[in-house]
């Protein structure tokens, strides 16, 4: 189940006392999107924090995105599923940490409405499970990473804030909010030291060319059809991973148990204008945009007032949009491969290849 050697085994030792001035993170999800920005950021920004990436491996889970840092002795990969209570068990049982922040989540929400069983399976009993075992446990915090859809379509000019009701509008965003929800109930009843953090769209290096600005840079240098769902004016507020990371690592630190901190930038973009904007900066002609039909329940507009972290935790974005903007482009355009891997399914195989051999080198 784990993909490291034993001396590293030794060093994450819950017995062992002198890691007790260590924080020791355990990361649901990590080899996703954000969840490996995050990681990348943790083990550059903390040196002495250890760092256990729990991760099912599905299909948006990609090792390649932890390459730089998998040799890294203070990071270590397990293998498991939120939903599973054995898989849990055992990785706290192993590393008993001090921290969760929580990403395991389905959530692609197309894939939702085709199949919302397995959204419930991971995305509200494997968040439960995830409690049980931290409470379990005594861990410090428990972050939950949620998102601004479980709002619903916000009208007008206004911003959802964190008193707002959850208004959830496809199996997707409904399961988000049943999370949200448990944690609630961890903190109410059982005390638990939790938080929750709804951000808006986030955009970077990574990112699984399932969503929309790396499916339009992808597409775009392949020659592809860029599809737009409907008449492309659905709004999404934008915001670059990096600064999420540092949202997060906020609230993780310094965060009011019980809180939620919604994460925003203020910086909404329609669909089309964005698509427009990007082939325009890479000088691509817009013949590639395909309108196709909507998708069922698609929300208008999100968008989210963040004045509460900001004001409370000092948190702003940092990252210029149209400067990480052309920095993504630039990444996917020299990583290609990445792209190619994923579109023909071999980048599925890195864990068989690297990390199972690892494991039986240590038998």
């Amino acid at each position: 189940m784990y993909s490291k050697t034993e001396s590293t085994f030794e060093f994450f030792d819950s017995d062992n006392t002198s890691n007790k001035e260590h924080k020791i993170i355990l990361v649901t999800g990590g080899a996703g999107f954000i969840g490996s920005n995050f990681i990348r950021y943790l083990i550059e920004k903390y040196p002495n924090f250890k760092i256990i990436n729990f991760d099912k491996l599905t299909y948006a889970g990609n090792l390649n995105n932890l390459t730089t840092i998998e040799d890294n002795a203070n990071y270590v990969l397990v293998k498991g599923d939120v939903a599973n209570s054995k898989d849990v068990k055992t990785a706290f049982e192993q590393f008993n940490p001090d921290y969760v922040v929580h990403f395991a989540a389905e959530s692609h929400v197309d894939k939702s409405i085709l199949n919302p069983d397995i959204f419930l399976q991971t995305n509200v009993l494997g968040t439960q499970i995830m409690l049980n075992y931290s409470r379990e446990h005594k861990v410090k915090k428990f972050v939950q990473v949620s998102t601004d859809e479980v709002y619903g379509s916000i009208t007008g000019d206004l911003k959802a804030t964190e008193n707002d009701p959850l208004s959830p509008n496809n199996p997707y965003s409904a399961s988000k909010a049943s999370a949200d929800m448990m944690l609630r109930v961890a903190f109410q009843t059982y005390g638990q030291r939790i938080n929750v953090i709804r951000a808006c769209n986030n955009f970077g290096s990574y990112q699984f060319p399932e969503k929309l600005i790396p499916v339009v840079i992808g597409n775009a240098l392949r020659g592809m059809d860029i599809p737009i769902y409907g008449d492309g004016k659905n709004i999404r507020e934008w915001m670059h991973v990096e600064d999420h990371c540092k949202a997060i690592d906020l609230v993780m630190q310094e965060g009011v148990s019980g809180e939620i901190y919604n994460v925003g930038t203020g910086n909404k973009w329609k669909n089309i204008d964005l698509v427009e904007y990007i082939l325009e900066k890479m000088k691509i002609k817009n013949d590639l945009i395909s309108y196709v039909l909507d998708r069922q329940g698609h929300d208008m507009r999100y968008s989210v007032d963040s004045r509460k972290i900001r004001k409370e935790l000092g948190w702003k974005p940092q990252i210029d949009f149209e400067e990480g903007l052309d920095k993504v482009i630039t990444w996917y355009t020299n990583h290609m491969d990445w792209i190619e891997e994923i579109a023909n399914g071999t980048y599925i195989s890195y864990y068989d290849n690297i990390y199972k051999k690892r494991m039986l080198e240590t038998q």
